[in-house]
């Protein structure tokens, strides 16, 4: 059984940053992809950010392309996302996922991830 943790949520004021962490525990990170999505209320789930855990590889949304990057850490088992030039319209409660059935490319749809995290908030506000 995998276990993530999602940390690093806050307010931060629009044009600031937050660094999410996501931390593995339970079984070694070594998921076939790992995600980012978040969830803004009353608005569905959606993709933010991916990356391939063999070579590194990374999607992103059009929405933060050049904001947002996302990385890995094998030996701290763990994920980042690094969000910087946040707007009001980032505020959402970040989600962590993985996903360890064979993948080619990092999913963009949640049910193609097994596990998911319990979410962390980032609220961008003046």
């Amino acid at each position: 059984q995998v276990q993530l943790v999602e940390s690093g949520g806050g307010l931060v004021q629009p044009g600031g940053s937050l660094r999410l962490s996501c931390a593995a525990s339970g079984r070694t990170f070594s998921a076939y992809a790992v995600g980012w999505f978040r969830q803004a209320p009353g608005k569905e789930r959606e993709f933010v950010a991916g990356i391939l855990w063999s070579n590194g590889n990374t999607n992103y949304a059009d929405s933060v392309r050049g904001r947002f990057t996302i990385s890995r850490d094998n030996a701290k088992n763990a994920v980042y996302l690094q969000m910087n030039s946040l707007k009001p319209e980032d505020t959402a409660v970040y989600y962590c996922a993985a996903r360890f059935r064979f993948t080619p490319g990092t999913p963009k749809v949640d049910y193609a991830y097994e596990y998911w995290g319990q979410g962390t908030q980032v609220t961008v506000s003046s």
